[in-house]
């Protein structure tokens, strides 16, 4: 029998803590090994304690949560699940190298704290699968298709779909942040709650050469834009005379999510066929490995993300198996990769 995972909790409120040891322990394949009131004492517990998983509360009183990320991971990268109520901070924290955020229950909403517990505990089992890597480990010189930036050649009607999970918000900026201007438009489903999606696609902008915002229902696809679907909404691609726009739309969890990865590439399959290319990156689970699958039997070319620099190999391990992967790289190639194919006319 494997042993219950260990688990230290980070949190300066005494009752916080103590409630979340509680629930975690009800868990059998968890086990809270201690817990600590500041990042000062949490440095000393995991040296004593050495566990698997850190659950941390960002706003603490010493040091906030991202400043001990930052000085936690170049030296011991264990997995971390922030806990946090704030969309910044999650994102930071993420940038710093945690691998989720589990979003702060509000008291007056019915049986939000029930669903907040059941999503970290869930959340702390999958954080004792993923690949933890320091922040900036992926740092290499402008690859030979970004210095020589070919001019793109693929037909008007070329699209992107790009979906992400668990690691997804870091692997996406690995992949988008150097693609020019002139790259079609590209529609990204990255498993994110409401509010906190518009905040990502900011970031986005500030860090892309292409523009970045969030959904809005009946949005144009355009060349040199990059559109975030909204959190709970799903995002769908449609066709008119005028070419390619997007549906922002509220529906049931698909593959339990919304916005679903499946539900944006079946869309991408049905409308863009062979036009289109497929990106799935890092993330628990296998939402969007069926509609990628789909959309590659349709004539797209698809990409998937390797095991070895996926944070958590699901997502795409699930597209591959379903022989829905044209080609399997590492997060470092995949925007030469697009580049390349756009490059020979959106055809490889």
């Amino acid at each position: 029998m494997n042993q219950p995972l260990r688990v230290l909790v980070v949190d300066d409120s005494i009752l916080f803590r103590t409630k979340l040891r509680m629930s975690l322990s009800e868990d059998p394949a968890l086990s809270v090994v201690g817990s600590a009131m500041d990042p000062e004492d949490a440095m000393r517990k995991i040296e004593q304690l050495k566990p698997d998983v850190i659950t941390l509360d960002v706003e603490m009183p010493k040091m906030n949560g991202i400043e001990f990320l930052k000085k936690l991971m170049p030296i011991k990268p264990i997995p971390v699940i922030v806990v946090t109520s704030l969309p910044m901070n999650a994102l930071d924290a993420l940038e710093a190298g945690a691998v989720d955020f589990v979003n702060k229950p509000s008291a007056d909403v019915p049986g939000s704290v029930d669903a907040f517990l059941q999503n970290l505990r869930s959340k702390v089992k999958m954080a004792a699968q993923a690949r933890v890597r320091r922040p900036g480990a992926i740092v290499r010189q402008p690859s030979l298709v970004q210095r020589l930036a070919p001019p793109i050649k693929a037909p008007q009607d070329t699209l992107i779909a790009i979906g992400a999970s668990t690691g997804g918000t870091e692997a996406i900026i690995e992949v988008v942040k150097n693609l020019p201007p002139t790259t079609p438009g590209i529609i990204i489903v990255q498993h994110m709650p409401a509010n906190f999606t518009n905040l990502y696609a900011q970031r986005l902008d500030r860090i892309c050469k292409m523009k970045v915002k969030e959904a809005q229902d009946m949005d144009r696809v355009m060349t040199g834009q990059i559109i975030i679907a909204a959190g709970d909404y799903h995002l769908t691609l449609k066709k008119d005379a005028k070419g390619y726009y997007v549906r922002s739309m509220k529906g049931e969890r698909v593959s339990g999510h919304c916005p679903s990865v499946d539900v944006m590439f079946d869309s991408v399959a049905d409308v863009a066929r062979d036009k289109a290319i497929g990106v799935i990156l890092t993330g628990m689970g296998a939402d969007g490995a069926r509609g990628l699958t789909k959309m590659h039997k349709a004539g797209a070319y698809t990409i998937g993300q390797d095991r070895e620099s996926c944070v958590v190999y699901g997502m795409p391990m699930e597209a591959y198996k379903m022989g829905g992967v044209s080609k399997q790289l590492p997060l470092d190639q995949i925007g030469d990769e697009i580049l390349y194919c756009l490059s020979k006319g959106a055809k490889r």
